[in-house]
């Protein structure tokens, strides 16, 4: 019990990092480039998205420590945490890609890839731990939601 709630620390705490990091390209535009774009009638507003985000890379970090805790020796569990990890990489590119940058096109590009890549990651966490893939269940369906708010945004601009 002890080893798999160092896991899910260490897990948690990863995740957070990734979107503490990633943060400072959504910060570096989100008051300026971001408020001049148009955007559907579904956009929500800009101070839900820190809690959010926060819950999701919460539960993202329990799924990853309930996998990894499962132990490295197996095969699956590497494959499950490698998904893992090339998804949590997309999730911090998409905000260099569409606020660092500035470029909704290729952060859709971004996201599109995430979300086939954290479908996959679902499959894998599954094959180890079910809860730990219910519990990416959320982050998936924001992303999905994401994914169509990004479309929305390259289509209205």
């Amino acid at each position: 019990m002890k080893r798999k709630l160092i896991h899910i620390g260490i897990a948690v705490c990863a995740c957070l990092v990734i979107g503490f990091l990633s943060s400072f390209a959504t910060q570096s535009s989100v008051n300026d480039w971001y408020l001049t774009l148009e955007k559907p009638s579904f956009n929500p507003p800009n101070w839900i998205f820190a809690p959010v985000w926060t819950l999701l890379y919460i539960l993202m970090g329990i799924a990853a420590g309930l996998v990894w805790a499962k132990g490295l020796h197996h095969l699956w569990v590497k494959t499950a945490l490698y998904h893992f990890g090339f998804q949590l990489l997309l999730n911090g590119a998409w905000s260099i890609v569409f606020f660092g940058l500035k470029n909704p096109f290729w952060a859709l590009i971004v996201i599109l890839s995430l979300l086939i890549l954290l479908a996959l990651t679902i499959r894998w966490f599954k094959v180890v731990s079910k809860l730990a893939a219910y519990l990416l269940i959320p982050y998936f369906l924001w992303v999905c939601f994401a994914t169509l708010l990004n479309y929305k945004i390259w289509e209205l601009n």
